[in-house]
Order: structure tokens, then C-alpha cells, then sequence
């Protein structure tokens, strides 16, 4: 009899983890190690989040909670959906987590049946497929393409509807494109979808905040409100309120999917740490102004990393709407050798000999769908990101 399930062997481990542990083994072992690999920014949890974590611990808020979330930061959610994108929820629609990621997992958990397909557009989160897959479903990947900025037309979502498709997994702006639907692309993928009324929408927008430029951020349930009744809209503090570490995630959609997920969630995790419940409270509730500041250092290093990798030979390299990642490519480079006679063959040879014989860390596109790509997280210091954005010149000027 076999320890491990079949399940299990349907999965791989998160690449992007992956890469951020090896180079904090590289680093760790003396190496001069530049990471672009994580996927959090690199600015403090603003004070007055931090204060009200404080206060809850004073007050002695320690406790098990509901599962699914404390009434008052189900009221702050439905407030935010209110105020940021004009949806209407109650709290017995919303449901926390402890992160997105495991908001996503939860619904797929408690909708998917053997059979059952969703749709992902590719390039994708690296843990979409996967969690799919666990799930007992099907992922079913619609490449987009550079050409149409990394974002899906909606010819491509109508051909990769079928009758057993259940879910359609959006993410605007994109991680790992930073790409960003504008409200007229994303009518056009609504109006497939409301053709189709047995598909579901799974809207990840952890990045709503992170938009930049004239880029207005839109989500499904807002452009076509006749999807509200079919429609799971995702978020969390992680990114814009630099709280990854502090995992909380929450979700808004009809209640009988809500109370689902709070089935799988209360035989499994539980309730989210009740100190980071309060602490989100604050950040949803209390002062926004950091985000246009923290949005502004986003932007330049945004526009620095974009123009140093075009600068680079056999890069490619688009500005991206959202978020802070760029998805440059690579196709100028395949085929040729590295200086210590590493053949790249492909974008993960590439990102390997990069940073064996660089020192800089960046995540292999195949891990995200689409090759031949790689994924740069520009969330860290403006010094870090010009050093690496001139080695990987100098990796690049150096291939034969």
C-alpha cells in the first residue's frame, strides 16, 4: 500500500517558492544573490494596522473566532466592495480566509466534481492548475499572448467553453503580466460568459489596487451585474497593504457557495488568526493615502526595470498596466549558449544559468504557462533592480 495519495501526484510544488528558497540557499551559502523572484512588496505594513494589531492583543482579542471571519471585518468587506466597485453584499455573502489563496481553494474544494472543467487563462498564478487539480477538476489553459497583452479575447474564452466547464478563473491586473483588462475588454469576456449561464466566475483581483497610469481597475460582477448571482469576487490586504505575511483573504458571492466554503474551511483550518482579523479591519477602515505613495515608487521602478530589459539583447519587454511584475521575453535568446556553456533551450534553462552564473533570481514563464518568458517582481529596492537589470545585460551581451 502506497503512503501517498494519487491525488497528491497530480500536483507539483509552488516554482515560484521554489525559486525563492534556492536563492536563500545561495545567499545563505555567501553568494551574492539578487531576488526578483517573491512576489510581496518590499514596503512595511503601514503603523496604524500595526497599532490596531497591538490594541486587539492589549484587549486581549486572542481567541477562536467564527470561522469564516469576525462581523466587523465582514462589515469593513462589504463596505470596501461598496465603496471601491459599487457591489452590494451582505456579511452572511463574505467569507475569510486565512489568504487568497486558500479563499480560491476553498470554492474549488466545495464546487468541483470529477469532470468538471475550468478555465484558466494562461499566463497564470502558478497555484491555479494545482489547486485545480487537487480539487478532482480539470484545468483547461486559454493562452493569451504577448501580441494581445497577455490578455484573453473573448474568441479565445468562447473556445475554451464547454458543457462541463464550471469555473472561469480571472486575474486583472495579472500576476505574473502585471496586465490589465480595461473595462471594455473585460465587457467582451462578460458577454461571452453570459451565454454560457453554467459557467461560474472566479475573480481574483488582489491586485485592484495596484493600477497605475490611466489603467482603471474594473472587476466581472461590476461591468455585467446580471453575473453578481454567479460570481465569486476574491481579494485580500496582502498586496496593496503590505500585509502578506499577515494571511488574510476574503471573498464575496451568492450564500449558499459562501456557506460551502465555510464547510471545507471549518474541517480544515478553522477560523484566520484572530489578531490579523483586526489588524484588517484597520486597513480596510483607516487611511488609504499610503497606497498612492507606495503606488508612485511602484511606477518609477516599473518604467526602470521596462527600459533596462528592452535595453538587454534578445529581450522583449512590455509595460505593464498593473501590479509589480514585468513578463519579458526571451525568444531572442533561444538556442544560444551562456559563458559557462549552458545551452538555452528554454526559459528555464535560461533563469537557471542566470542565477548560477549571475547571481540574480527570476521565476521561468513555463511555471506560469507561457514560454519563453520570465517572471521579474520589481517589489524591491531601486538599487537592487538597476544591479540585476545590468547583469542580466551583461548575461544576455555575453550568450553565443
Amino acid at each position: 500500500m502506497k503512503l501517498l495519495s494519487t491525488t497528491l501526484e497530480r500536483v507539483k510544488p509552488s516554482p515560484t517558492i521554489a525559486v525563492t528558497n534556492k536563492a536563500a540557499e545561495l545567499k545563505a551559502a555567501g553568494r551574492d544573490i539578487i531576488g526578483l523572484g517573491a512576489g510581496e512588496p518590499d514596503f512595511d505594513t503601514p503603523q496604524h494596522i500595526k497599532d490596531a494589531a497591538v490594541v486587539a492583543i492589549a484587549l486581549g482579542k486572542t481567541k477562536y473566532t467564527a470561522v469564516d471571519g469576525i462581523p466587523e471585518l465582514k462589515q469593513a468587506i462589504c463596505a470596501k466592495f461598496k465603496r471601491d466597485n459599487g457591489l452590494d453584499y451582505v456579511p452572511a455573502q463574505v467569507s475569510v480566509s486565512s489568504g487568497g489563496k486558500q479563499v480560491l481553494y476553498n470554492a474549488l474544494m466545495a464546487t468541483l466534481n470529477e469532470g468538471d472543467e475550468v478555465v484558466i487563462p494562461a499566463p497564470y498564478w502558478v497555484s491555479y492548475p494545482d489547486m485545480v487539480l487537487l480539487a478532482g477538476g480539470t484545468p483547461v489553459v486559454a493562452e493569451a499572448s504577448l501580441q494581445t497583452g497577455f490578455k484573453l479575447t473573448a474568441d479565445q474564452l468562447e473556445a475554451a467553453i464547454t458543457p462541463r466547464t464550471k469555473w472561469f478563473i480571472f486575474n486583472s491586473p495579472s500576476n505574473p503580466t502585471g496586465a490589465g483588462y480595461s473595462r471594455d475588454e473585460l465587457k467582451a469576456l462578460t458577454d461571452v460568459l453570459m451565454r454560457h449561464p453554467h459557467v461560474w466566475v472566479m475573480t481574483d483581483d488582489m491586485y485592484e489596487h495596484l493600477a497605475y497610469d490611466d489603467f482603471e481597475f474594473c472587476t466581472p460582477a461590476q461591468v455585467e451585474p446580471r453575473l453578481y448571482d454567479r460570481t465569486l469576487t476574491v481579494n485580500g490586504v496582502s498586496k496593496a497593504y503590505a500585509m502578506t505575511g499577515w494571511r488574510i483573504g476574503y471573498a464575496a458571492g451568492p450564500q449558499e457557495l459562501i456557506g460551502a466554503m465555510r464547510k471545507v474551511q471549518s474541517q480544515s483550518t478553522s477560523n484566520p488568526c484572530s489578531i490579523s482579523q483586526w489588524a484588517a479591519v484597520e486597513a480596510l477602515n483607516g487611511p488609504h493615502d499610503f497606497i498612492a505613495e507606495n503606488n508612485a515608487a511602484f511606477v518609477r521602478r516599473r518604467n526602470l526595470v521596462v527600459e533596462m530589459l528592452n535595453a538587454a539583447e534578445g529581450i522583449s519587454c512590455p509595460v505593464p498596466e498593473g501590479a509589480f511584475y514585468v513578463y519579458p521575453s526571451i525568444a531572442g535568446l533561444i538556442g544560444k549558449t551562456s559563458p559557462a556553456g549552458v545551452e538555452i533551450v528554454d526559459d528555464e534553462a535560461f533563469a537557471t544559468a542566470l542565477l548560477e552564473e549571475t547571481g540574480v533570481a527570476v521565476v521561468f514563464g513555463a511555471a506560469f504557462g507561457l514560454s519563453p518568458n520570465f517572471r521579474v517582481s520589481y517589489a524591491t529596492s531601486d538599487a537592487a533592480l538597476k544591479e540585476a537589470c545590468t547583469r542580466i545585460q551583461g548575461f544576455c551581451a555575453a550568450l553565443t
